[in-house]
């Protein structure tokens, strides 16, 4: 039997099929949403909540609507009372067709607010949409429903049981003018209201379109003079506008102008996470006047994400851009910038082990910082306190004085001052720990710059710059200075001014030995800029130093650097040496030995080798099992590396001879 197929019948056949497909299509999603969240098992505790909510019932059998449902774990993390209807809008609008301002069902209507981030996040307030999960049908009565699932309760603005007066849907200077009539929790706004007003700023507060409102709430102008240094440009500063800023939603990278940014002040504004993930948002006045210092301010978001008809309000316990705080108030009292609580309450400061370090030693610090007029302090997160390499020595009084004060600069540094200093040369800042220095690196541009500092062996990368003080600057830090945590190759490897002699290590296996914990070295190892002097001192030598082929001669000159002995060596120790020797000193090398002289000179020491005044960089970079002291100028000479007639030339000579040999043995065996 044949079949005969003609074009046309093939059209009709697949057109039968469309049809039979979207018939099913349409019979299989003709169920309710009801009846999907019914059925998934990740957002049951939301589908009881609407169950019995009648009007949600209603709505979600009769109408078109667009639902966002957060998680089984959103709800029962949640301790309040979830709003159903704010969860609802009555267009239904898939991920791609989110607008950036949604009118919800609840009660006047109150928006809900869509961002879009750079990673292709979408989030709804301060929910994160996970969009694998969004579903979309058609019901029975052929209205269109779109369901989100979201990781987070959303929370709109809501009275008082108490409140007598009725307010719907209010903007941002509505919600500061009647907040004692909302459930902010115990936080309180009338000094920043009575600035405000004072200031006649309100219409700031009533702008319509989409912002972001920071408000210092009455606890953080317990100070008396505070409040009135609340000025018009103060105010500018607690407002970005034309963003709503949710903080879940924001990349803690991103920084955001605020209404202070203009020829005379420039103000900038970005949230802070610590490693509590407690939140934080710092104000950072980059150009400033004779009423507003620049630097950082740190202030804790004690509610975060209220939304009003006009964006969103973050309510904060102190006022930003206010520097009216010495460096040892802003530790004592802010014990981590929460100011307005005791001591004993305040448990999650950004800077709480720091103050308890500094109490635990005697607190006689807080009166050295006290004494020195303008001062800096790279004060350590409080995860930087929890390395165990830092619990052995906790109970040192003495060792943790001195671990304490290698944190501490004279003076009055910020990073546009280590930037400065960076210019010509790795920028160095003495501590107030005797004969320390501390170094810094700038790395990046600005718009990714990361600050470095190294003491005591010890890289710490700055993660929150220029806390403003009215006599100096504090800078937190991921690390505590002073307490080695890595070998002499861990440091090679990690410190970015130490790569070249890293490099010239690795080719000859010379490194290897540099990981032994039951060894003690001292390494004398040339910054990357003492290997490129000898570019112009020895230009022949120097290429060959980083060549493959001389990897011999590079180990020998290493072999003459490192120390390698029952304990290590400090510079003060070989300056004592060379002073009661009264001339040379013959030191222990990993190849023979070596003669040297060490001068102790005004904050520095110098090296006197084979005629040669070598300057001792960064003396006494402690490692887990040993100690470095970079230096100047390599110990090198022009005759450590034949050039002519060397190992290399024999070398490739064999090769060319071995070749040729082959060559002729392959065609004698072919012809």
């Amino acid at each position: 039997m044949c079949i005969r197929s003609s074009s046309g019948d093939w059209g009709v056949f697949v057109q039968t099929l469309i049809i039979s497909c979207f018939i099913a299509l349409i019979q299989f999603t003709s169920a309710s949403l009801l009846d999907k969240l019914q059925n998934n098992y990740l957002v049951s505790d939301f589908h009881e909540l609407i169950r019995t909510d009648p009007v949600a019932n209603s709505t979600l059998q009769l109408r078109s609507c667009t639902l966002f449902v957060p998680t089984n774990a959103a709800v029962r993390k949640y301790n309040g009372t979830i709003l159903v209807s704010y969860h609802m809008a009555t267009v239904p609008m898939t991920v791609r067709q989110l607008t950036k301002t949604i009118p919800s069902d609840f009660e006047g209507n109150p928006l809900l607010y869509i961002t879009r981030n750079r990673k292709g996040e979408v989030y709804v307030n301060n929910a994160w949409i996970n969009q694998t999960e969004s579903t979309e049908i058609v019901t029975q009565e052929n209205k269109r429903q779109v369901m989100h699932v979201i990781n987070d309760v959303l929370v709109p603005l809501t009275l008082l049981p108490t409140a007598r007066t009725q307010v719907t849907n209010p903007n941002a200077w509505e919600f500061l003018q009647q907040s004692d009539l909302f459930d902010v929790q115990e936080n309180r706004l009338r000094t920043y209201r009575s600035q405000v007003t004072l200031m006649r700023k309100e219409s700031l507060y009533q702008s319509p379109g989409g912002h972001t409102f920071f408000i210092p709430v009455d606890e953080g102008f317990k100070q008396t003079t505070r409040s009135s240094l609340v000025d018009r440009k103060v105010i500018d500063g607690h407002v970005i506008l034309n963003s709503v800023l949710f903080s879940a939603a924001q990349s803690t990278e991103d920084t955001h102008t605020t209404a202070a940014f203009e020829d005379n002040i420039k103000v900038t504004v970005n949230f802070y996470y610590d490693n509590d993930k407690k939140l934080y948002v710092k104000s950072n006045t980059l150009v400033g006047d004779s009423k507003h210092s620049t630097g950082v301010v740190l202030a804790q978001v004690l509610k975060a994400n209220i939304p009003v008809s006009n964006g969103v309000v973050h309510l904060i316990h102190r006022p930003l851009m206010i520097v009216d705080t010495t460096v040892k108030q802003f530790l004592e009292k802010n014990f981590g910038c929460n100011s307005f609580q005791s001591l004993v309450d305040n448990k999650n400061g950004a800077l709480r082990r720091f103050y308890e370090v500094i109490m635990e030693i005697g607190g006689e610090v807080l009166d050295d910082i006290n004494s020195l007029g303008d001062v800096t302090i790279l004060a350590p997160s409080n995860e930087a306190w929890n390395a165990s390499n830092i619990e052995n020595i906790i109970g040192n009084r003495e060792k943790m004085r001195d671990i304490v004060n290698m944190h501490i600069i004279k003076g009055r540094v910020d990073v546009e001052k280590i930037k400065q200093s960076n210019e010509n040369m790795i920028g160095q800042f003495p501590t107030i720990h005797s004969s320390t220095f501390l170094y810094f690196n700038v790395n990046g541009d600005d718009t990714n710059e990361v600050v470095t500092v190294e003491g005591g062996g010890v890289n710490a990368t700055i993660i929150v710059p220029d806390i403003a003080q009215t006599n100096g600057f504090v800078h937190i830090i991921d690390r505590v200075l002073g307490v080695p945590y890595t070998t002499v190759l861990g440091k090679l490897e990690t410190d970015p001014m130490l790569s070249d002699t890293y490099r010239m290590g690795q080719f000859s296996s010379f490194n290897d030995q540099l990981n032994n914990t039951q060894r003690r070295f001292t390494y004398f190892v040339p910054r990357d800029r003492a290997w490129q002097k000898t570019q112009y001192d020895y230009p022949s030598v120097y290429k060959k130093l980083f060549m493959k082929d001389f990897a011999y001669h590079s180990r020998c000159i290493m072999e003459r650097h490192l120390l390698i002995a029952d304990d290590i060596y400090t510079m003060k120790t070989l300056a004592e040496m060379t002073k009661k020797q009264n001339d040379s000193i013959i030191l222990p090398t990993f190849r023979d030995s070596l003669k040297i002289k060490v001068e102790e000179e005004v904050e520095s020491y110098v090296i006197l080798w084979n005629y040669k005044r070598i300057r001792v960089f960064r003396p006494d970079v402690e490692c887990t099992n040993g100690i470095i002291h970079v230096i100047d100028y390599p110990m090198l000479e022009k005759k450590d590396i034949v050039v002519s007639g060397g190992s290399y030339q024999l070398h490739s000579n064999f090769c060319i001879v071995f070749a040729n040999f082959i060559i002729l043995a392959i065609a004698k065996n072919l012809f």
